[in-house]
């Protein structure tokens, strides 16, 4: 009996219409399919597939035993995840010993996707071949969504993750041209106070869920004191270009 494969796929920024024709196809034909959530959630990844499925799909959420309950550089923390990815690394290759296996992941997997913890221990044990499909990034989606061009010339555009201390966030958003700053949400306060340090708050937008049904699209001076994990921050480039451009 052939041996089975895992593919991951990416999923794209969030309208289902934006999948690649490969996910679209691989997603409406599978009949094992996994996805990250958080315990007592429907999973982001699950919900953009909602209707895609095949009728006889099996799932397998994998749940996160832990999200924010403790710092991420808390040695619980680590350990927990770690023993997480491995007890999946280990069902995921059992599945397929006779059948393909499909993940979900949302927007490109390769960037700051979960299943890139999964890959590199796939791929270091070899037990099982593994693709990876890319999908369109969230962040591109994103500021599609402003109607605003992200660079121009030689701007240089800098993706944060809003989880990065003070000092860093500072650093990056001082020497960069454009900024996509990702993992917003609880960090809302703490951005919008840089971005004006740095005087870039009249330049940013806010987004959430971009290019979902619910997609809100703002200025960040706008914006109220909240917004969900889903959510990023947009500060366009305005380098050189011609003068009929500016």
């Amino acid at each position: 009996m052939n041996r089975g494969k895992i593919v991951c796929v990416g999923l794209g920024p969030g309208d289902p219409e934006m999948m690649s024709v490969k996910a679209d196809r691989l997603l409406r034909n599978a009949r094992h399919v996994a996805y990250f959530r958080k315990r007592g959630h429907p999973g982001k990844a699950r919900q953009l597939v909602e209707g895609m499925l095949h009728a006889e799909v099996t799932e397998y959420p994998m749940e996160y035993p832990l999200t924010t309950e403790i710092p991420h550089n808390d040695p619980r923390y680590i350990a927990q995840l770690s023993d997480f990815y491995l007890d999946w690394q280990s069902r995921l290759t059992e599945m397929t010993r006779s059948e393909d296996v499909i993940v979900l992941c949302e927007g490109d997997p390769f960037l700051y996707g979960s299943f890139m913890h999964l890959y590199v221990r796939l791929r270091q044990a070899g037990e099982v071949p593994v693709e990876v499909l890319a999908g369109i990034p969230g962040m591109v989606g994103c500021w599609h969504a402003t109607g605003i061009p992200i660079t121009w010339g030689d701007d240089v555009l800098s993706v944060l993750p809003g989880t990065l201390p003070d000092a860093p966030l500072r650093e990056h958003m001082a020497r960069s041209d454009a900024l996509v700053i990702m993992k917003v949400g609880r960090h809302l306060g703490r951005i919008r106070t840089l971005l004006t340090e740095q005087g870039k708050l009249d330049q940013a937008w806010l987004v959430i869920n971009g290019t979902m049904a619910d997609q809100q699209v703002m200025r960040l001076s706008e914006a109220p004191e909240r917004c969900p994990y889903f959510s990023i921050v947009i500060v366009h480039g305005q380098g050189r270009r011609p003068a009929n451009d500016m």
